[in-house]
């Protein structure tokens, strides 16, 4: 594999996390795609997936908590030939983050949404999160999680997401073709990644995905219907589906905006004949 994303940072995640499958996967799939490190742009929140800007040598931002999409968002409308990555933990995207979710599938940004979804704040040494099913016992929820999961894809697919995924850490090649059709897709899509945290989650561990996971094109799935990619996104249990859930071609929220048309922002001059606009409302 190429090294030209590694940095000289020193990784300091958990040995075993879910997150090193993410950043190899990740390189090979920009190394794969051809994708330079000065044409891909990561943006990240906080929580433990937030040293993915310390750890992936392309351009990077580093945000405050649930502010991903909005920075990813003017990022990719002042350059949109720029490949831009969010990444998001699960609380980071669907607590505080929740409401610039919506906006941005509805929206339809060109970007690719990637959630470390552990199930877990692992931060902040193992609180329930947004994911955690119902009933789970942590440190904050002695007695069991009172409150229903948020979940990812029927969020995504009822805010209207033209690309709606799933992966899992443990099936590594099958992850990189997941991710290689989302930045390929024109539009929102997202990458919800299935990682064991394997210092505070144990109960959605490497063996419990092992023995449930399976791949919805191995089934017949049609990425075209809406409903069906409802009903297999609502399905977790003894078996969980992996994969493509739904994909649809719509125009990307780009080219609502007429500058664009002539090209990026950045490569159009800043200088501009102000004089037509105050004689206007003179």
């Amino acid at each position: 594999m190429s090294k030209k994303y590694d940095t000289p940072a020193i990784n300091t995640w958990c040995p075993g996390c879910g997150n090193f499958s993410i950043l190899n996967v990740l390189k090979q799939t920009l190394d794969e795609m051809n994708i330079e490190p000065w044409e891909a742009v990561a943006v990240t929140g906080i929580g433990c997936h937030g040293k993915f800007t310390d750890y992936i040598g392309v351009n990077g931002i580093h945000t405050i908590h649930g502010r991903v999409l909005p920075v990813a968002t003017a990022i990719k409308l002042a350059n949109h030939e720029l490949t831009v990555l969010g990444f998001a933990g699960d609380g980071d995207a669907f607590n505080i983050g929740m409401g610039h979710f919506a906006h941005a599938v509805r929206r339809n940004v060109d970007i690719t949404y990637i959630i470390h979804n552990n199930l877990i704040y692992g931060l902040t040494t193992g609180q329930t999160s947004p994911t955690s099913k119902k009933g789970y016992v942590s440190k904050t929820s002695p007695r069991g999680s009172w409150e229903k999961a948020i979940n990812p894809l029927t969020q995504a697919l009822t805010a209207g997401a033209t690309f709606v995924s799933r992966a899992y850490v443990g099936e590594f090649s099958h992850f990189k073709d997941v991710l290689k059709q989302a930045i390929d897709h024109e539009g929102f899509a997202l990458v919800d990644v299935l990682q064991p945290c394997i210092s505070w989650n144990k109960v959605n561990t490497y063996e419990f995905y092992r023995d449930r996971v399976f791949k919805l094109e191995e089934t017949g799935h049609n990425t075209e219907d809406w409903g069906l990619a409802y009903l297999r996104a609502e399905q977790w249990g003894d078996q969980i589906p992996i994969g493509v859930f739904y994909k649809s071609e719509e125009a990307p929220y780009r080219e609502n905006f007429p500058a664009l048309r002539k090209g990026t922002l950045i490569k159009q001059p800043l200088r501009r004949d102000m004089e037509k606009l105050f004689r206007e409302f003179m």
